[in-house]
């Protein structure tokens, strides 16, 4: 899985095999956009803090449409269309049981950085904040290293936090964590990595209690 697209797609297939039906989704901008083409479980309905509830894969996608990424993306039969005020009244209220975010960095009490780098301009600070919040379980999915080779998996993050929450689970090319009492724990060891690799390139403190490889 050398290349930027194939490690990007093997971390949203792994994402996707943690959902199950009946839920309401919420993916985020990048990787979790993905997550989408690898549903087949019909009672399973993505969300978009825009205001859709049953968006469907980009495959699908209808350019009159867009997520919160501006994505053109295409919508289930039964599909509902709100204001954001109201979808972001599900989120607050609740109702989202999964949320699929990316990350820029995650500390090791498995908070997470996402929404700003300083010294750069800020797009907008989306939902992130509001899922973290909200959703019932929070689900990261990210490279494990930065362009630059350093591990975005850090004893403390650099960039301004999302939260005070911790997610739930962490999904990379390398491994996937849970987080439990606010401490990382190998679950699993992606294919044909190590667990010296993950060693090596995981800042963060992690318990390696019983994983897959």
């Amino acid at each position: 899985m050398s290349s930027i697209a194939n490690v990007q797609e093997l971390i949203a297939k792994r994402a996707a095999s943690e959902l199950k039906g009946p839920s309401v989704v919420n993916l985020g901008i990048g990787i979790p956009t993905l997550v989408a083409k690898y549903v087949k479980d019909e009672l399973i309905h993505f969300h978009t803090e825009n205001g859709l509830l049953g968006v469907t894969d980009v495959e699908e996608a209808d350019p009159n449409l867009v997520n919160a990424g501006k994505l053109p993306v295409g919508e289930q039969v039964g599909a509902a269309f709100f204001s954001s005020a109201e979808s972001f009244g599900m989120i607050r209220g609740g109702h989202i049981d999964v949320a699929i975010l990316g990350a820029l960095q995650v500390d090791e009490t498995g908070r997470i950085a996402n929404w700003a780098i300083p010294g750069k301009n800020i797009i907008g600070v989306g939902g992130a904040m509001d899922l973290l919040v909200g959703a019932k379980k929070v689900i990261v999915t990210t490279s494990h290293l930065t362009k630059g080779g350093k591990s975005k998996l850090m004893k403390a993050c650099t960039f301004p936090l999302t939260s005070t929450r911790s997610v739930d689970m962490i999904i990379t090319e390398m491994a996937v964590f849970s987080v439990l009492n606010e401490q990382l724990v190998l679950t699993e060891l992606m294919p044909g990595v190590t667990l010296e690799q993950v060693r090596k390139n995981t800042e963060a403190q992690f318990v390696e209690g019983g994983f897959s490889s």
